[in-house]
């Protein structure tokens, strides 16, 4: 019986991110490269390490349904509802601070970072279980606490190479605290061995490549950090968990000065380091979402034993605490969930405009969140595409490369397209690089080229035009368009072939 809050958020979890999605929008761009892990499995790739591509397999085994997609950020979400509510009870919370923890949770940004298939939902999960441990072995320690910590954060760390700011945070907070025992103890050093031979495989093709991550480091802060300062990033954090802003910071408070829970203060100087860290090297705001589930259950843990103080206000706060989460998190609810299509929300945007949350990657405030405008025109594209790859002659359609500016245009050709008798197509973007075809003895009769750069190649085919383009004026693809040319030259061909293995080389200088 002690589980079934948990149990039953973890399920209400699960179910709304079906329930509140409309299906005016599609996968998003991150999702098609993902899934198109799942095609090349390998011990790493130039974006994330390869979790992501075993959920991918299994993804496309099972048919590769918009279900199975979704099924597995869902999951790694439900549970993480489920952490919390434990931790809550491991915290002495009862079924009162279970509810508000778990709630706290689901009305926060969570919403929108469970429902894409991305490395962030298992991060978050990861972190959170690892706190969980933490408590449990710093309660009872028992060495297999301390094993799930190392099999739990060696999985993380083949899941997003930002465990080691975690583990990093982790240790220093460790070190602060009378919980520095736990890094000189023998159970400590085996988790940490298991770990590290669980990321070995990795870190042993990042070797083998020229070390890809330090080249995608430099890309992010070039193209994206570079645009987070330490105002935006903090103003996101308020935002982010607002509606449960109360409960986190009552929780981090809870953890560094609440005398009951001195011996969990390690928990709460993990959720400083993190942050710190974060700021200083311009992380992006959602990477310090795995840090706050922990804080919702101390928070929740702590309010219920002072209420327990006060009979009175105790029974009017039970009923009144839990809902004022609900009402808070109204305000947010269109950018929690992707239920109101495009016209709407681009109303709606007006009235955020001042909190940043149309902001995108490029510093600037657009009509849609960034996310919502990655889920929009690749069928069109997909279906332009298919159709002018079908306007081909039968003799000679085969001798087609699809080339694609970006890993989602080529993503979402190759995920639509999937049951059709068509070419996959490829990109100098990202992992694509290392998927590319060797050059044919016969050369090509055509490229089916996908592009939002307005460079006209018709001089280097006997026919060139263009097919098509995305019309959606919501979609961040707005304006890419389908061209088609037949009997390339050799300089087109030549070029092509170049610009791969320079762009090749770019991520395995170091090799």
């Amino acid at each position: 019986m002690k589980r079934h809050i948990p149990l039953i958020f973890a399920g209400l979890k699960f179910v709304l991110g079906f329930v509140l999605a409309s299906r005016v929008y599609e996968l998003h761009r991150d999702e098609y490269l993902y899934l198109n892990y799942g095609q090349h499995l390998a011990w790493g790739y130039l974006e994330v390490p390869p979790l992501m591509a075993v959920q991918s397999w299994l993804t496309l085994a099972l048919g590769g349904g918009y279900f199975w997609v979704k099924f597995w950020p869902l999951l790694w979400g439900a549970g993480t509802v489920y952490v919390v509510g434990r931790a809550a009870q491991r915290l002495g919370g009862s079924r009162w601070a279970q509810v508000l923890a778990c709630l706290s949770y689901i009305v926060c940004a969570y919403s929108r970072l469970n429902f894409l298939f991305q490395p962030n939902s298992f991060e978050v999960f990861a972190f959170t279980l690892s706190c969980y441990w933490l408590i449990a072995y710093i309660q009872q320690p028992k060495p297999r606490y301390l094993y799930g910590i190392g099999v739990v954060l060696g999985l993380s760390l083949l899941n997003k190479y930002t465990t080691f700011f975690f583990i990093g945070a982790l240790i220093t907070a460790l070190l602060l605290t009378e919980q520095r025992r736990i890094l000189i103890t023998k159970a400590g050093w085996i988790a940490a061995g298991i770990a590290l031979a669980l990321f070995l495989p990795n870190l042993i093709w990042q070797l083998r490549h020229g070390i890809p991550f330090f080249h995608h480091m430099a890309l992010l802060h070039e193209s994206q950090l570079v645009n987070v300062s330490a105002a935006d990033f903090w103003q996101d954090q308020l935002l982010m968990c607002f509606p449960a802003l109360w409960v986190w910071v009552t929780g981090l408070l809870a953890l560094l000065f609440y005398q009951p829970f001195r011996p969990y203060r390690s928990v709460g100087l993990l959720f400083v380091g993190g942050l710190l860290l974060l700021t200083v090297l311009h992380g992006k705001s959602y990477y310090a979402l795995g840090y706050y589930p922990i804080l919702f259950a101390a928070g929740a843990s702590w309010l219920e034993h002072r209420l327990v103080s006060f009979p009175r206000l105790s029974k009017l706060a039970r009923p009144i605490l839990p809902a004022l989460l609900l009402v808070l998190a109204v305000p947010l609810f269109p950018y929690a969930y992707a239920l109101y299509p495009p016209a709407q929300m681009q109303k709606i945007g007006e009235a955020y405009r001042s909190t940043g949350a149309n902001r995108w990657e490029d510093g600037k405030i657009h009509l849609l969140p960034q996310d919502f405008a990655d889920m929009l025109g690749w069928q069109e594209l997909a279906d332009k595409a298919w159709q002018a790859y079908q306007s081909l002659p039968d003799s000679s359609r085969s001798r087609t490369l699809v080339l694609c500016d970006n890993y989602g245009q080529a993503g979402a050709l190759n995920y639509y397209n999937r049951g059709r008798d068509m070419p996959a197509a490829h990109s100098f973007n990202g992992s694509y690089l290392y998927w590319f075809p060797t050059r044919p003895a016969q050369p090509y009769r055509h490229i089916l080229l996908v592009t939002d750069d307005s460079e006209d190649f018709g001089g280097h085919f006997s026919s060139y035009q263009r097919r098509g383009k995305i019309e959606n004026s919501y979609a961040r693809e707005q304006g890419t368009t389908i061209a088609l040319g037949t009997n390339p030259d050799t300089a087109i061909l030549n070029r092509i072939y170049q610009e791969h293995r320079l762009k090749l080389a770019e991520w395995e200088q170091h090799k």
